[in-house]
């Protein structure tokens, strides 16, 4: 799945991989979370724009986003049944530019952080959904969500699902909504092959949102996850809030 994630790549270098007719300015992100505005690439009335979007899908059907559960990431195999996502599969596609992002794996008690890179370093697009919700007073929130599929093999090491991306050459393909189907792009919504990405464990830092820096996506080494490991107090065991969900999970963080 996806729960943090990178943009490095110059903005007119992301505009030139994507194609958006605006020319938006912004700094490098390493620690991009949920709930955050997130770039997102769409098209409307046929041309390709960039637009910000807050992390986490609200339908339009949603009455009290405060009662809803926050939900990140999308199910590649129930994508077209799922209430929240059926109608966005159809006619909301969109990407979310990145350059990677992080995966927690369980070491003994507590998870190490992971970051997560394509081979070449080049940006990649998260398939994404796009959903306008509005409220009682008429104001509106554009807000996406991630679509995530089984792992590979080799990446399945990890976790066991991933981000799908959607490769250059089927970018145009993906953003078409003008059939109102998704029939024709359900094939791309699939794992990454082997050896496409590559990661090495980071800095625990990653895990407090506040954190945003460059180092954070830098690996350590055994010495250096053994030391934080020692460091860190023992766990404390604490009661966790389960808010209900009519989508399965699909929105859990972690």
């Amino acid at each position: 799945m996806c729960g943090r994630f990178v943009i490095t790549s110059a903005p007119e270098a992301l505009r030139k991989v994507f194609g958006y007719i605006e020319q938006p300015n912004f700094p490098a992100r390493y620690n991009v979370a949920p709930t955050q505005p997130v770039p997102v690439v769409i098209v409307e009335n046929g041309k390709r724009h960039f637009r910000l979007m807050r992390w986490g899908l609200l339908p339009s059907w949603v009455k009290d986003p405060r009662q809803f559960t926050l939900i990140i990431n999308a199910r590649a195999e129930t994508v077209r049944e799922k209430p929240a996502f059926k109608n966005a599969i159809r006619r909301r596609r969109c990407l979310i530019p990145a350059d990677g992002y992080y995966e927690w794996q369980n070491s003994g008690e507590r998870k190490q952080p992971y970051f997560i890179h394509p081979c070449d370093r080049g940006p990649i697009g998260f398939a994404g959904l796009a959903e306008t919700w509005m409220g009682p007073n008429g104001e509106e929130l554009d807000t996406v969500a991630i679509i995530t599929a089984a792992a590979s093999t080799g990446m399945s090491v990890l976790h066991h699902r991933v981000p799908v991306t959607i490769a250059p050459e089927d970018v145009a393909r993906w953003l078409d909504c003008s059939a109102d189907d998704a029939s024709d792009v359900m094939t791309l919504l699939a794992a990454p092959r082997d050896g496409a990405f590559a990661w090495h464990p980071v800095s625990a830092a990653v895990n407090k949102v506040a954190n945003d820096d460059a180092q954070l996506i830098l690996p350590i080494t055994e010495d250096e996850m053994a030391a934080a490991e020692a460091a860190r107090p023992a766990k404390k065991t604490t009661a966790r809030k389960i808010v209900a969900s009519g989508d399965d999970g699909q929105g859990s963080l972690f």
